[in-house]
């Protein structure tokens, strides 16, 4: 995944790039296809506000978010990225897997059968 960072405004400490690159990194682990990630961080005044593109092989994600350091920025919109993509990766694998049942019967619901159950006071009176 090769990732573009851009400062608007102001100058990222090395850090902070290092930080950013890590975190979306581990993004890395809930899609498989993330081809870029695109990190925008623009200064206005004591505001910091990110913008997280990442672009998958058929799909396009965007994050924004906004805090007064650059670094709690790219976190809270990395965390924001991170919920896309479960919710992403959850609708992948539903979808692979399909309805199965329980039992192994293919889409057929799973039903337990009924034991019939003796009363103790009629069992006594015999």
């Amino acid at each position: 995944m090769q990732i573009n960072t851009t400062a608007r405004h102001c100058e990222l400490d090395p850090e902070v790039r290092l930080f950013a690159q890590q975190r979306l990194e581990k993004l890395g682990r809930f899609a498989r296809d993330i081809q870029e990630a695109h990190v925008i961080v623009t200064a206005e005044g004591y505001r910091h506000s990110v913008e997280i593109t990442l672009k998958l092989k058929r799909r396009e994600m965007v994050s924004r978010e906004e805090a007064t350091e650059a670094r709690s920025a790219i976190e809270r919109a990395a965390d924001r990225l991170e919920m896309q993509l479960r919710k992403l990766k959850e609708k992948r694998v539903s979808r692979k897997r399909g309805v199965r049942s329980a039992n192994g019967a293919g889409g057929l619901p799973f039903r337990e059968v009924e034991e019939p159950q003796l009363d103790e006071d009629a069992v006594g009176e015999e």
